[in-house]
């Protein structure tokens, strides 16, 4: 039989995204440390994401968060609006339905939100965070209505955001900082965010016209994303290129990342991405149609859309992820660490308050 490392090697042998062992990091000695630092280095030079195995969490509790994730989601919408999201994305918490939120990519104006929005994103959410985040509170179903729903997030919260710090310990690692500046200060307060995510099945003919979509290109926001999929698939990473300079740019290519059992991703946000100078990047990622559509008819109980050719009848399946976003305190002046910038590589960045950049990309996205 083949071993671990062959089976998950084969299953993303057509990927861009790297596999590593993070138990290098939490169980190895000095030099174990370095390699894995090392082999995230490089990842995230080249691809924008990692896949990370042995990563500490176990997968009992991701499976379960999973099963929390479809009891939510498969509650009656009334029982889902007892925990509303407020209407702008500057308080991002609690249930956003289907198509509420439309994510965008370098746009903020009026008028320019307005044309994206045209296409919706075909997908509902819940968002919880930090208990003791008083800019955003958390908005909580009532318990007899999920009873158990709200403990086991807020616990895995935690698990998360555990994993979130060591990452930032072995980032700070990767670019030699010093301990005076190192990375988990910047991420003292634990203002992150966990993110249920569900997309209803949809005609696989509505995202080849592009007349819906289920997550449009975009990158994150904040500094580093834990992303927990299942295995339906769906995601994709823009391929990147060697720029001439020395840098890397985008190819408007696509490519599709497995889920890996016992894995998570790692990709970066434009925050860290500012950070580092493009040194490391925010790379364009989306959801698309699982690489596996069901090419058979589907009957009418399970939601065939009826047409001509036998593509108007493929029903792509409904798909759920976790995501954690880290973000920085709020305060946190975002400019160029030591390291990344001198002579011939100038700063490439105004410096930006943490909070000041995010809340704008969350407004745009509540428009």
């Amino acid at each position: 039989m083949p071993g671990l490392w062959e089976m998950l090697n084969d299953t993303m042998s057509d990927s861009p995204v790297p596999i590593v062992d993070y138990g290098l990091f939490l169980h190895g000695d000095d030099e174990d440390k370095r390699k894995l630092a090392a082999q995230v280095d490089d990842a995230f030079r080249t691809v924008g994401f990692v896949c990370l195995v042995n990563h500490g969490i176990e997968q009992a509790k991701v499976d379960e968060c999973f099963e929390w994730s479809k009891k939510f989601f498969a509650l009656p919408v009334e029982a889902k609006l007892l925990a509303p999201h407020p209407p702008s994305g500057s308080h991002h918490r609690g249930y956003s339905g289907i198509s509420q939120e439309k994510v965008i990519q370098n746009v903020v104006d009026a008028e320019g939100i307005a044309a994206e929005r045209t296409i919706p994103d075909i997908k509902e959410s819940y968002e919880s965070g930090n208990v003791n985040d008083e800019r955003q509170p958390n908005i909580w179903l009532p318990e007899e209505t999920l009873p158990g729903f709200r403990g086991f997030m807020e616990a895995f919260f935690e698990d998360c955001a555990s994993l979130i710090y060591s990452i930032l310990h072995a980032l700070s690692l990767s670019l030699n900082l010093p301990p005076s500046i190192g990375l988990p200060s910047t991420h003292s307060r634990s203002l992150f965010q966990l993110r249920l995510l569900h997309y209803p099945s949809i005609p696989l003919r509505s995202l080849q016209h592009k007349e819906e979509t289920r997550i449009s290109p975009h990158t994150d926001y904040g500094t580093l994303t834990l992303l927990f999929q299942d295995a339906v698939g769906g995601l994709e990473v823009e391929v990147l290129e060697d720029d001439g300079n020395g840098g890397r740019t985008g190819t408007g290519v696509f490519k599709g990342v497995p889920h890996v059992e016992g894995g998570v991703l790692l990709n970066l946000g434009d925050l860290m991405m500012r950070w580092t100078n493009d040194r490391w990047r925010s790379t364009v990622h989306q959801v698309g149609a699982p690489p596996t559509a069901p090419r058979n008819a589907l009957s009418n109980a399970d939601g065939v859309v009826e047409g001509e050719g036998e593509d108007s009848k493929v029903i792509c399946p409904p798909r759920y992820s976790i995501p954690f976003f880290a973000t920085p305190d709020p305060d946190v002046l975002i400019e160029c660490l030591p390291g990344c910038w001198g002579p011939g590589n100038p700063k490439k960045y105004e410096s930006v308050t943490a909070w000041e950049y995010v809340k704008t990309r969350l407004e745009a996205a509540y428009l």
